[in-house]
C-alpha cells in the first residue's frame, strides 16, 4: 500500500526538454510506477494514509514541493522542501550527463564507463540528500530516492 501509484510533473513553465531528457523523465517514471516503495510518516501525532498515492511534483518559490493524494484525489499529505540542499548535486549532475552524452558520440567504451560510474556516483549522491531532505516526512528507499531525484533535475531543467 505504502506505494506511489502515479506521479504529475508540473513543468508548465520550464522551456521544452532536450530529446534527453525527456527520455529520462520518462523513464523515472516508468521506472517509479513499476517499482517504488513511498510511505508517508505521521507527524505531531497525526494519522497518515497509509497509500497508495498519487504525487505531485513541482518547484514553487524556490522550494521543492511534494503534493500527494489518494488514488481517488483526495488530499493525504503535502510538504515542501528547500532547494538549496540540492542545488550543486543538481548542476553536477547536469554537467557529467552532458560529458556522458557527448561521450557516447566519440569516445570508446572504457572513457564512457569511467564518466557513466561518475554519473551514477553523483546521481546516488542526489537520491542520498533527497532521502535526508525527507527525513521525518517520508520513507523512501534509496531505488526510489534515485529516481525522484532524476525527476527533480527534469524540473531544474532551463531553471
Amino acid at each position: 500500500m505504502s506505494r506511489l501509484v502515479d506521479i504529475a510533473l508540473d513543468d508548465k513553465a520550464l522551456p521544452p526538454p532536450t530529446p534527453e531528457i525527456e527520455q529520462e523523465r520518462q523513464v523515472a517514471i516508468f521506472d517509479l510506477l513499476e517499482n517504488n516503495s513511498f510511505a508517508l510518516i505521521g507527524r505531531d501525532g497525526r494519522e497518515v494514509h497509509p497509500g497508495p498515492y498519487r504525487m505531485g511534483l513541482a518547484i514553487r518559490d524556490q522550494r521543492l514541493v511534494f503534493d500527494l493524494s489518494d488514488e481517488g484525489g483526495a488530499p493525504a499529505g503535502a510538504f515542501h522542501l528547500s532547494l538549496g540542499p540540492f542545488r550543486q548535486v543538481v548542476k553536477d549532475y547536469f554537467q557529467i550527463c552532458e560529458s556522458y552524452f557527448e561521450a557516447v558520440k566519440t569516445l570508446p567504451p572504457s572513457q564512457i564507463e569511467t564518466i557513466d560510474m561518475a554519473r551514477r556516483g553523483i546521481h546516488n549522491e542526489g537520491a542520498r540528500i533527497l532521502q535526508e531532505r525527507l527525513e521525518g516526512k517520508a520513507k523512501v528507499d534509496e531505488d526510489t530516492a534515485r529516481r525522484l531525484f532524476t525527476l527533480i533535475c527534469v524540473l531544474h531543467f532551463g531553471g
